[in-house]
């Protein structure tokens, strides 16, 4: 959520930014409602130096004996106080509906960000490794799964419907072993410190993080009303709401491999072969809580960390920056990680970093006080996938795959493979 404050000092940054987003001035409407605000709470505060007065005035009236004007001001005390009364609920009423409509608006980019409209004009910035060259056709992962008899796409939609599977076999080992094998070296080597946090959550959790109110139809709910995790970036962001931090302690970081719960609202017709795209799915998600002064830094730390798993791997990839007009919600500045999937001849996401600033600390009132200062300020938060498993177990069967659609365990893997070599042999 963005100071409102700082949208009435810099109207014209937040219309140009929404600009370079794709989206429509905002500035304006936004000001009106907290003028409106404003004025109401003058008022009110008025009435209430009035009441005190006119109360104080009561006491005089009534010791020179003026009965008649004690009970002129006693009837204007009865009539403030109703005014006081019903004026607080218009207070909350006009707080709440600029507080909804802040937190409708997405995050300012920073000023390195590129601008654009969409995925075309994101910025490679980097690459790694090698594509792997084969003397026969790469085939695509749920064509290897289902020749191995280890994906069974017919068997979930029966059980759940589209875009779910069953895994099985080699395959079901190899997708747990990605997802302990990440936890390991972000726990180990990273300096992350692994959570297993509840799956699901409270409304103010998914506010904290941004996914509501905008995206509520991307999300599933319960008949209890608690929603399912889109991502573990919700539990653990807000292992910190509602505190104030030892400047000390920071960076936090915190990783976590957990299902993953998402409707898909908007990607009708779009991956619906495979294991690309599911409603469930595992990943290992990495989220730092620093001070106002470290999040860049971090931003860059974070997205080697994940690139490191790829790299451990063995699989070839690309780092891009996001565009403003790819740009998530929540951040202001996006790195994606798109690894190498040959079967598909393409270059496909398989991790995601943002730094957000301070825009999610304001949603869940997360401070720091800095050393030597008495006054406090809101921290800065980062999310990335590091890795999403499912999209690593589809580059590892695609990138790994031998001619007679057996799959190569990466070297990385092996001790978490009981010394298996090869899937499907």
């Amino acid at each position: 959520m963005l100071d409102i404050r700082w949208i009435r000092d810099n109207p014209d940054l937040l219309d140009e930014a929404l600009k370079k987003r794709g989206a429509a001035p905002e500035s304006a409407a936004l000001i009106e409602l907290d003028e409106m605000r404003r004025t109401h709470i003058a008022k009110l505060q008025e009435a209430q130096a009035r009441r005190n007065a006119a109360s104080k005035e009561i006491g005089a009236a009534m010791a020179a004996k003026d009965a008649a004007k004690a009970e002129a001001l006693k009837a204007e005390v009865a009539e403030i106080k109703s005014f006081i009364q019903s004026g607080e609920d218009t207070e909350r009423d006009l707080s709440a509906k600029l507080n909804d409509a802040l937190s409708r608006i997405p995050n300012v980019p920073l000023d390195d960000v590129p601008v654009g409209a969409d995925e075309n004009d994101n910025v490679e910035v980097r690459m790694s490794g090698q594509k792997p060259a084969f003397d026969f056709e790469a085939k695509e992962h749920y064509e290897l799964g289902e020749a191995l008899g280890q994906m069974d796409f017919e068997t979930a939609a029966k059980l759940s419907g589209s875009r779910f599977t069953v895994v099985s076999g080699g395959l079901a080992r190899l997708e747990r072993a990605l997802g302990q094998f990440m936890l390991d070296t972000h726990t180990q080597a990273h300096g992350y410190t692994e959570v297993n946090p509840p799956l699901l959550v409270r409304d103010d959790a998914m506010y904290g993080t941004g996914q509501l109110p905008k995206f509520a139809e991307d999300l599933f709910q319960t008949r209890e009303g608690h929603w399912l995790i889109p991502t573990a970036e919700v539990p653990l962001t807000n292992l910190v709401r509602e505190e104030i931090l030892d400047h000390a302690t920071l960076p936090r970081r915190y990783t976590a491999l957990t299902p993953c719960f998402r409707s898909e609202a908007g990607s009708a017709g779009r991956d619906t072969r495979g294991y690309l795209r599911q409603h469930q799915f595992y990943k290992v998600e990495l989220v730092s809580i620093t001070d106002a002064d470290g999040s860049i830094d971090e931003h860059e730390r974070m997205t080697k960390c994940a690139e490191t798993i790829l790299e451990k791997l063995g699989l070839h990839f690309r780092t891009v920056v996001l565009c403003t007009g790819d740009m998530g919600f929540g951040a202001q500045k996006t790195y994606d990680i798109e690894v190498w999937l040959p079967g598909q001849n393409a270059y496909r996401e398989i991790s995601s970093c943002s730094v957000c600033g301070d825009f999610q600390a304001r949603r869940m009132n997360t401070r720091y006080r800095p050393e030597g200062s008495k006054e406090t300020r809101f921290v800065h938060t980062l999310n990335g996938s590091g890795i999403a498993v499912g999209r690593a177990l589809i580059a590892v069967m695609e990138n790994y795959q031998n001619a007679d659609g057996t799959i190569r365990v990466p070297d990385a893997l092996k001790s978490y493979m009981g010394g298996a070599e090869v899937v499907g042999g």
